[in-house]
């Protein structure tokens, strides 16, 4: 594996962040739509939304990506990142990259004085819960979640 370059990314990085998006879309069964893809991670660059890492390798090829979602907590009365997305190539996976995008989105939240990061993950998807339990992160036992779709 070469170098692992991470930073926030930018519209210079769309191209390359839209089609790993749709990749990530597809993998929880969405049917590729490489437009949508592109204006939806143009949106959130644009209107500062989310924060993205993008990790690429040492050619600028992209390797994966990690979006956070900065919302509030009422309970702690501080501001807090919602992981929403992890995504790393397959080819690239088990390669280390999903780790140091994690740890970048800490030290990035760690900077800003960020009180919490939450994430959701498939109950199937015991490689992540590894991964992220082996950096700290700790399952909630207390809380359910929950949606509902307005409209339904």
């Amino acid at each position: 594996m070469t170098t692992i370059d991470i930073h926030l990314a930018t519209s210079s990085d769309l191209d390359i962040l839209a089609l790993m998006f749709d990749q990530y879309r597809q993998f929880y069964e969405q049917k590729s739509d490489p437009s949508l893809a592109t204006i939806f991670m143009s949106d959130r660059i644009a209107k500062q939304e989310s924060i993205i890492f993008i990790a690429k390798d040492s050619a600028g090829f992209g390797l994966g990506f990690c979006q956070l979602y900065p919302s509030f907590c009422s309970v702690e009365a501080a501001p807090i990142y919602v992981l929403y997305d992890l995504f790393v190539r397959p080819e690239y996976r088990r390669n280390g990259v999903a780790r140091e995008l994690l740890l970048e989105a800490e030290a990035h939240a760690t900077l800003n004085q960020i009180g919490r990061m939450d994430l959701t993950t498939a109950k199937s998807n015991t490689q992540a819960q590894a991964l992220y339990e082996s950096l700290g992160w700790i399952r909630d036992e207390v809380f359910l979640t929950y949606n509902r779709r307005p409209n339904s």
